[in-house]
């Protein structure tokens, strides 16, 4: 299997499902910087492993490394071609993006090999942008969490659309001609519109993440569509797709999961089918994402020293309680631990951006209270 760079996350699920391997591996920063690399495994059927599994993995790893007293012998992996994935991403689309103008961002990651190839065979006319990783600048201000370069670059050129894919490519986030930032709750509404029209949305169920903004949830309803929340992760959404048999699921942050073609989300497959709603209907990103109308959302990152639960915050819990009750349905308030860094997350949402910040401020002054 090919890595650094050469092939995604989505392409190593995808040639792990089809190629007959036993498991897929990723070496992978996703959306952090290079010092962040870390490992994904998936199954031989292309999906993330469970919890439980990655834990027992884990487990046997830290085991086993305190009795090691000479380097692992290499394995030897079997390089597969990229070609396959490729052809399988143009096989999704049926209306070529032909003269549609589009800047990539790379991200300086794994879609650099990939992502203007593929955008120039499907038709579109192609400027790449942060798309030459020397192992040390990945995700270095640029791709799905800096959109400012793209931004400007879209701008700057007049193009129809500007797409931004974080390390590993398993994310997109969109720019739209005006300059506006397309995310991934603006992205299922394009999708689940587009899918629903095509009869190809049975239960008329879309499922997303607790992040997801409560105009998402207010769009879809208006098209008759109802909108499931799960944790945040991808791997959480896909599960409730399974149980829900939905065809279509994502995060806020750009991990779109198109069940009738991939086990994961897959930044390059998820701005093809948005790009080819843009072409198929003749509209613009902006028209096509006019009717969300995102109400104000405030996240705030404490850092923290330890995970202690929030049953065991009295404090903290009682100003959760009472925010949610000053808000009165008209909002949502989320806390919850990061995944991956030491931080306690609080989400405000709510329909004025000075009221949000009030109850925000009101929570992390508990939290800090609390913990120190």
């Amino acid at each position: 299997m090919e890595f650094a760079g050469v092939i995604t996350t989505p392409g190593v699920a995808y040639l792990t499902r089809t190629g007959g391997f036993a498991a897929g591996i990723m070496i992978s920063a996703s959306h952090n910087p290079f010092e962040d690399n870390g490992i994904k495994v998936f199954a031989r059927t292309g999906y993330k492993l469970p919890d439980s599994e990655e834990d027992d993995i884990e487990s046997e790893i830290f085991r086993i490394l305190p009795g090691l007293t000479a380097p692992l012998a290499p394995a030897l992996a079997e390089t597969y071609s990229r070609r396959p994935y490729l052809d399988f991403l143009l096989s999704t689309i049926s209306t070529l993006l032909t003269g549609h103008r589009v800047v990539l961002d790379c991200g300086n990651g794994s879609a650099s090999a990939l992502a203007p190839e593929l955008f120039r065979e499907a038709g579109a006319d192609v400027t790449s942008i942060s798309d030459s990783p020397d192992g040390r600048n990945i995700n270095l201000n640029c791709g799905a969490l800096h959109l400012e370069g793209l931004r400007s670059k879209v701008l700057e050129t007049g193009a129809d659309a500007g797409v931004a894919f974080d390390g590993d490519a398993d994310r997109a986030l969109l720019v739209a001609p005006s300059g506006r930032i397309v995310d991934g709750d603006a992205i299922m509404l394009i999708a689940a519109r587009r899918l629903q029209a095509d009869g190809h949305l049975p239960g008329n169920t879309v499922v997303s993440t607790v992040m997801s903004n409560l105009g998402l949830e207010k769009a879809l309803d208006r098209l008759g569509i109802s909108m499931l929340r799960t944790a945040v992760g991808d791997k959480y959404v896909l599960e409730e797709m399974l149980r829900r048999n939905a065809p279509l699921g994502g995060e806020q942050s750009g991990h779109i999961i198109f069940k009738e073609y991939s086990t994961t989300g897959d930044g390059m497959l998820t701005a093809l089918k948005v790009l080819e709603t843009s072409v198929r209907e003749g509209a613009t990103l902006d028209e096509l994402a006019a009717d969300l109308k995102v109400l104000p959302q405030l996240l705030v990152n404490v850092r923290v020293k330890e995970r202690k639960p929030l049953a065991d915050m009295p404090r903290v819990s009682d100003e959760i309680h009472a925010c949610e009750a000053d808000l009165n349905g008209s909002g949502r308030v989320l806390v919850r631990f990061s995944g991956t860094e030491p931080l306690l997350r609080v989400m405000v949402e709510g329909e004025e951006q000075s009221h949000i910040e009030a109850l925000a401020g009101r929570i992390v002054g508990a939290i800090r209270a609390e913990l120190g």
